[in-house]
């Protein structure tokens, strides 16, 4: 038992931190080992590796991701403003060597030293977002609005050139709800979706990589695609009709054997043949109920800064699982993303356990004279 009259950094931590939400994502992390155990085998055994070889790897990041994931809730928000600002320079110096020096994987260049490091431009972007906005809003002498603008290419272009559309898209759909959240003019607003959306059509138009993805989405038939175009999304279909309301059972699942990316970004499908329909609609659930109370959390915070950054981070986690699972419904464009802390990726699991440990973190209940000081300025200088 620990009491409260014994302060210390681990008993501050254990009576501040929001137990629903920690509880919610180790749930999470333990459903994705689950899970690792029914999509990863087939696709070894297919490569010719090891049959548990991608469950040991899974298994083998999980370790000191769940390690970074409670140090980074350990930091105040000052030390996540900072630590954010520093990944946040060394993750965009690293996708701009990508392009010179990165591996080459499906026609496009997103690794380097094994690290996909466009991974860790997420959380920490939407962090520095936050902080700007969040300071532009307590300091009107400082152009806070500007800066985060400034932010969004300097943190988009890269992954374009590489190009990674996807990783883009998220970005640009959770800085825009950040500055939607902040309270902007009605005409910012319409000024950014307009963008967006002219953004969205310049690359239907003129990137064919984009134009042939959507006019499959579409009309598979009429765009000219083949079996092979489409085969991972019929199959994905074929597995989620297979396993019907409650599955064939774990280890029995068929589609998966030629399901290319089933441990990755098809790992739902395989969930929806061999645990069923329900299984599916209460790992949906359990995402909804992290996003629901981190944006609970988010709305009752009464530091800006903290305000803007659970926002983002929940929404970020948020769209990144729609986005995932409407790709295996085929309700969606695929866009090679993948579902959190389910998904096999070592970049992935690490910089979602990164970005969540920053929310615990900006969502741990801190007395109202500390909130008033940071608010007040006395301690908001990072």
């Amino acid at each position: 038992m620990m009491s409260r009259a014994k302060r210390s950094a681990f008993s501050d931590w254990a009576f501040t931190i929001d137990r629903w939400l920690l509880a919610a994502l180790a749930t999470l992390v333990v459903c994705g080992v689950v899970f690792a155990m029914a999509g990863g085998p087939p696709v070894a055994e297919r490569l010719h590796l090891p049959t548990f070889y991608f469950v040991n790897r899974q298994a083998m990041y999980l370790g000191p991701a769940l390690a970074l994931m409670v140090a980074a809730s350990f930091l105040s928000p000052r030390h996540v403003r900072r630590a954010a600002l520093v990944i946040l320079a060394i993750s965009l110096a690293l996708v701009v060597a990508t392009l010179a020096f990165g591996q080459e994987v499906k026609g496009a260049r997103r690794w380097i030293f094994g690290v996909q490091p466009s991974e860790f431009v997420k959380p920490a972007f939407v962090i520095v977002v936050a902080w700007a906005i969040s300071e532009g809003v307590r300091r009107k002498d400082l152009p806070g609005n500007a800066i985060a603008l400034g932010l969004w290419p300097l943190a988009v272009a890269p992954l374009v050139l590489q190009p990674d559309f996807g990783q883009a898209m998220l970005i640009s759909l959770v800085w825009a709800s950040l500055f939607f959240t902040a309270g902007l003019h009605w005409l910012w607003v319409a000024g950014i979706g307009g963008f967006g959306a002219a953004a969205a059509l310049a690359a239907y138009e003129f990137v064919p990589h984009v134009h042939t993805r959507i006019e499959r989405f579409l009309e598979p038939q009429a765009a000219g695609a083949g079996l092979a175009d489409t085969f991972q999304v019929d199959t994905a279909l074929d597995s989620f009709i297979a396993g019907s309301w409650l599955g064939r059972g774990p280890g029995e699942g068929m589609f998966k054997r030629i399901l290319p990316d089933a441990h990755t970004d098809f790992i739902f499908a395989v969930i929806g043949e061999e645990f069923g329909a329900i299984v599916c609609i209460l790992l949906a659930c359990l995402f909804a109920f992290i996003v629901v109370r981190g944006l609970f959390a988010a709305a009752r915070n009464e530091d800006p800064f903290c305000r803007f950054a659970a926002a983002g981070l929940v929404m970020l986690f948020g769209l990144q699982s729609c986005i995932n699972m409407a790709v295996n419904l085929d309700l969606m464009p695929a866009k090679g993303m993948t579902l959190p802390f389910i998904s096999y990726g070592g970049s992935s699991l690490i910089s979602l356990s990164l970005g969540m440990g920053f929310l615990l973190a900006v969502t741990r209940r801190r007395p109202r004279s500390e909130v008033l000081t940071e608010v007040s300025g006395e301690g908001a200088a990072a």
